[in-house]
């Protein structure tokens, strides 16, 4: 076994060739190993592998006597297909030769049979074309016919389906055949239109249409009432007639529209019942609001906006209730009151497109226009149910010239207004000054009067069109809020040496008031539709940084975070000159109390009461006033952020002025722990459970360590647990 273990440690195993010596020694050390009596197992072992050698050796014969087999075998097969390919060469040549024979001989007779071919082919267009135009001539000698009988159902129903002909042809190349379908389907459209607008518009009459008063006074023109259901019956038969009539009505009509710079979205014409009855009110619009009538004045567009809302409020009643179950009978999926206000709507834009170019450059009356149409559009949203895919008066507003020219009025307006709030003398009052509830943020009129004006700004134009529009206002915002914060700043500065007066709390108030805003509008669902495309325009511009639009994204950050930023500095700077002064002021109020001989003061038992260090008074006197001040002239959240802040500047004072520069008897430091846990602790004790919690230093046990403190032999251990005792209030302390 030893003579094993040496050779199994000199053979080595080599990696390119077959390593019989390795394996043996393998074998040897896992069968054997050091364990002598396993070497009784070595006659079972030569016997096994002496079985498989055996085993081997059979397998050997096997395979060398079947290759030779298999080798013979796919030569074989190999030789067969080699004499089949030649077969299938031979044959595909002889085919090849029949078939360039066979052409060869047939190609007169494909020239002979081209010739027929195409004949056949031209006389079957012709014949096709002759069938249109006998199908054609059919369905018009059938409206003729209709119309003689007086079935006009009939008739409007076959040109209906004419009409629906022509669209067909429309691909086709035959010019005259859809130049003759055409001038068939105008000629009868125009004698049934004629006569069915007429018997639609005497039906109309005796409704006494247009209804010129309100809902409640229309009686309905109806003056037999026992006519009424003919006349219903009639209005219902016309309505649905002339609806047959509406595929070659847009055939035939070109609708009229507005120049492709105000972006109309696109939408189907009005259909043609609707278009009747809106005539007579198109007649009346026109007459009234163009050329030189009385009534049509630049500087008055109230009135034929008034005018339109309230015709579309007195026949909503009727588009309801007997015009809209006719539609809905005829399976049409139209609105009756919004196919109204549609039509009347586009009366409205062709108006404004005409005026506006005259007003652009008239502040006032532009100015004018524009409010009386934001409340135009108000209305015929939220009263009357308009859809904001129809095309609206904001779209002529966003036309570029005149979008240009509202910006330049709104921030011409804006920063007017912000003169005016800036310059009043109530501009740093609040409003609410006298109800407690309402005035927690102790908002200065000026702070309020200018986010109302941004709010009024963002329902101007919240319905723009597009959403590069809303972000150009937003952009305007964003101008105004930071020239209202470099206004505020300015007057801040000059307010900086009475950093506590009443003007310079309430510029700290508006600052907080507009940050708290504006990060209150970031999570509306209007400012995150615009930061999502704001997100889409800066990612296709390519104008921020890879982390910025991670960010936008992400809905880390908001369209005000940069304005956000700007005011929450500028309030921690305001902050900061408020604490620096009140803590110059408690230093300097602390000068005796600095000075105190703590080595010297006699003990606690020594005393029958303990009172206050009267070199404490002026310190903790002026530590209350300035609180109550400021409690009284900021707002809750600005004024928690000034105590912590003056809080620790005053513990660490007292850790580094007192504590640590002073050294301590045991009178000396119960009259400092009595100072600090009785008197200085209840001063913030109104604001916070544990005002300890924020004189992390003064209320530390290690802060008085004796063997640093303390010169006389006795251990100040009183002051390391009396800071628990009972809060007092400050008139107490």
């Amino acid at each position: 076994m030893a003579a094993v273990n040496v050779t199994k440690k000199e053979v080595t195993r080599d990696l390119d060739h077959c390593d019989i010596p390795y394996y043996v020694s393998e074998f040897v050390e896992r069968e054997v190993g050091n364990d002598y009596d396993s070497l009784r197992k070595l006659g079972s072992l030569i016997d096994k592998l002496s079985e498989n050698k055996k085993q081997l050796e059979e397998q050997v014969l096997t395979v060398s006597s079947e290759v030779p087999k298999r080798i013979q075998k796919a030569l074989k097969n190999a030789e067969d297909s080699k004499k089949s390919l030649n077969r299938l060469l031979e044959e595909e040549a002889l085919l090849s030769d029949s078939i360039d024979s066979h052409l060869l001989k047939a190609e007169p007779w494909m020239e002979e049979l081209g010739v027929l071919i195409s004949q056949v082919e031209e006389i079957e267009r012709h014949l096709s074309y002759l069938k249109w135009i006998s199908r054609i001539e059919e369905l018009s000698d059938n409206i003729q016919q209709y119309l003689m009988t007086n079935n006009v159902p009939e008739a409007a129903s076959t040109l209906a389906f004419m009409a629906e002909l022509d669209i067909k042809l429309q691909e086709s190349s035959c010019s005259h055949l859809l130049a003759f379908v055409r001038s068939t389907v105008k000629f009868w459209h125009k004698i049934l239109k004629d006569k069915l607008s007429s018997d639609f518009e005497e039906v109309l009459t005796q409704l006494r249409w247009p209804f010129v008063g309100p809902p409640q006074s229309q009686a309905f023109g109806l003056a037999a009432p026992a006519s009424a259901p003919d006349v219903y019956n009639n209005l219902e038969t016309l309505f649905c007639q002339l609806l047959k009539l509406q595929t070659s009505d847009e055939l035939l009509t070109k609708p009229k529209q507005l120049p492709e710079k105000y972006s109309l979205p696109p939408s189907p014409p009005i259909i043609l019942p609707i278009q009747i009855m809106l005539n007579p009110l198109q007649k009346r619009f026109k007459y009234h609001f163009t050329g030189n009538k009385p009534t049509n004045v630049l500087s008055k567009p109230e009135w034929y906006l008034t005018q339109v809302l309230m015709w579309i409020g007195n026949h909503s009643k009727f588009l309801d209730d007997k015009i809209q179950p006719i539609l809905d009978k005829a399976g049409s999926s139209v609105n009756a009151g919004l196919e109204f206000s549609r039509a009347l709507v586009m009366l409205i834009l062709e108006k404004l497109a005409a005026d506006i170019p005259f007003l652009l450059y008239d502040d006032a009356l532009f100015c004018h226009l524009v409010d009386e149409v934001l409340q135009f559009e108000r209305e015929l949203y939220s009263v009357h149910g308009y859809l904001s895919t129809f095309p609206s008066c904001m779209h002529i507003l966003s036309e570029e010239s005149c979008f240009q020219r509202w910006l330049t009025v709104e921030k011409k307006f804006a920063l007017q207004k912000m003169d005016s709030m800036l310059s009043s003398e109530a501009a740093w009052i609040s409003q609410y000054k006298d109800i407690t509830d309402v005035d927690e943020m102790k908002v200065p009129d000026c702070a309020e009067t200018f986010m109302t004006l941004l709010l009024v700004i963002t329902d101007r134009y919240k319905n723009l069109p597009t959403a590069s529009r809303k972000l150009q206002f937003l952009g305007l915002q964003k101008e105004l809020v930071d020239d209202f914060r470099i206004r505020l700043t300015q007057v801040m500065k000059e307010e900086s040496r009475a950093s506590l007066g009443f003007r310079y709390c309430a510029i700290l108030n508006a600052v907080n008031y507009i940050a708290t805003v504006l990060a209150d509008w970031a999570d509306n669902v209007f400012f995150l539709q615009l930061q999502q495309a704001e997100l889409e325009v800066c990612a296709e511009s390519s104008t921020v940084s890879q982390l910025q639009l991670g960010q936008l994204a992400s809905m880390e950050s908001s369209v005000f975070d940069e304005m956000i930023n700007l005011l929450e500095r500028l309030k921690q700077d305001m902050l900061s000159r408020q604490v620096h002064h009140v803590f110059k002021e408690v230093t300097d109020a602390a000068k005796l109390y600095k000075k105190e001989r703590w080595l010297s003061l006699p003990s606690q038992a020594e005393q029958a009461v303990m009172s206050l260090s009267s070199t404490a008074c002026p310190m903790l006197l002026t530590l209350r006033d300035r609180l109550l001040q400021l409690e009284q002239q900021l707002c809750h959240s600005l004024f928690k952020v000034f105590w912590q802040m003056l809080a620790e500047k005053v513990d660490t004072f007292i850790y580094q002025e007192i504590i640590m520069a002073n050294h301590f008897n045991e009178g000396g430091a119960a009259q400092l722990q009595f100072d600090m846990s009785r008197n200085l602790f209840p001063l913030f004790s109104h604001y916070c459970k544990r005002p300890e919690n924020y004189f992390k230093h003064v209320y530390d046990r290690e802060s008085f360590d004796p063997a640093a403190r303390i010169q006389i032999a006795t251990h100040c251990d009183v002051c390391s647990g009396a800071f628990s005792a009972a809060r007092m209030s400050t008139a107490h302390g």
